[in-house]
């Protein structure tokens, strides 16, 4: 039984091994196929064949000949001959064609891509520069002559203001994420097959999916919360010294199973927005195509962490120094109570700082996460030939 869905809807691509009645694609009919539609580090004709051992071929040295390839031609090393029509060879795809995928989308479709992305980033930086301004309270102020008891109780509401002004800023900011990434998963489906597609198309496509894809996000935060609860409670129950010792290891493991779920579920988004799938079934959808490969799907995950985060800093920092230049109240405030109260000088300036840099990392998150997606589904599924298919290049059986 196949329980497979295609790429819009329910198909025909096999699933755990299941390869029964695919059609394979036939050659294209003058051997490379319509220019543009072909992976440009396909072998040379003629030279795709099973090298010798690294330096038994006759009179081939050791750098020339074997499994990496050389000057005389590529060996097993090389990618194989992969249909290209879009931003990606459709083959099972490496850290670095997951990451340019995700690059070139935002350049073939910069229009859309930065259309949807700046306009969610203002209006969500807006809306969080007045909240914080008017509606919240101001930061606790710690007086730094106060000694013992009074020492801890005054960090302990610092803290608890900071944990409180934080909340409507992280809700924002989840809206914004939840808006960009449904529009640009759209866009990203289309650029894989080589498609334009424009910003109304792609928020008329997508809007129907935000309240699954919103339900999504709160189970996973409703899920990570609950767990971190069950491996703190214990530990904050008890007290004392031990009890903090069985917090610090709560917590410990907490956040390993958080971590663990978080990559097991990370393709449930995708999977929802492109498969039109229900909360639970896009789950277990993401829960199937990272089995075997969460080492991976983790590792492409941190260094595109790692990216966003550098990218980021090299961003917001210039911005934040600009903005506590251009407001000396601030800093003369942070000295004198021990508390940070900017004006609007401090905030416009690094507001603008936020705005370029969500315009560059919301994008980014967004096409790795659905690359990832499609990769696992033609490692797993043989994707490729439905998005072949999709995408009409010849050789391919275009048949239902």
């Amino acid at each position: 039984m196949n329980d497979t869905p295609g790429w819009a809807s329910p198909g025909s691509a096999p699933s755990e091994g299941q390869g029964a009645g695919v059609p394979r694609p036939s050659e294209p009919a003058d051997g490379s196929g319509p220019a543009g539609n072909w992976s440009p580090t396909q072998p040379p004709a003629g030279q795709w064949s099973p090298p010798s051992a690294p330096g038994t071929g006759p009179g081939a040295p050791p750098s020339t000949a074997g499994w990496g390839g050389g000057p005389k031609g590529p060996g097993w090393g090389q990618p194989p001959l992969a249909a290209k029509p879009g931003v990606i060879p459709l083959r099972p795809l490496g850290v670095g064609e997951i990451l340019d995928g995700a690059v070139s989308t935002m350049r073939a479709h910069w229009r859309t891509v930065l259309g949807i992305t700046l306009t969610v980033s203002v209006i969500a930086q807006v809306a969080t520069i007045l909240v914080e301004r008017f509606l919240l309270p101001k930061p606790a102020q710690i007086d730094r002559n106060a000694t013992g008891a009074e020492v801890l109780r005054q960090a302990a509401d610092s803290a608890q203001s900071a944990v409180f002004n934080s909340v409507p800023s992280m809700l924002i900011t989840m809206i914004a994420t939840l808006i960009t990434t449904s529009v640009l998963t759209v866009v990203i489906s289309r650029s894989v097959l080589g498609r334009t597609v424009t910003l109304s198309e792609a928020w008329a496509e997508a809007r129907s999916r935000l309240p699954q894809l919103l339900g999504l996000t709160l189970l996973l935060a409703l899920m990570s919360a609950a767990i971190m609860a069950v491996g703190l409670l214990p530990g904050m129950l008890i007290g004392s010294a031990a009890g903090s010792g069985l917090v610090l290891l709560g917590f410990m493991v907490a956040f390993v199973v958080v971590i663990w779920l978080m990559v097991r579920f990370c393709l449930a988004s995708p999977a929802l927005m492109l498969e039109r799938q229900s909360i639970t079934t896009s789950m277990r959808r993401s829960a199937k195509l990272v089995q075997g490969a969460w080492w991976r799907t983790f590792g492409v995950l941190a260094l595109t962490g790692l990216l966003t985060f550098v990218v980021a800093l090299i961003i917001a920092i210039p911005f934040g120094v600009i903005g506590m230049a251009v407001d000396g109240e601030g800093i003369d405030s942070a000295l004198t109570n021990g508390s940070a109260d900017f004006g609007w000088p401090f905030l416009i300036v690094s507001g603008i700082g936020e705005v370029i840099v969500a315009t560059i990392t919301y994008p980014l998150s967004a096409g790795v996460m659905a690359l990832l997606y499609i990769d696992q589904r033609i490692r797993r599924e043989a994707l490729d030939l439905e998005l072949a298919r999709a995408a009409g290049l010849p050789g391919y059986d275009t048949r239902s």
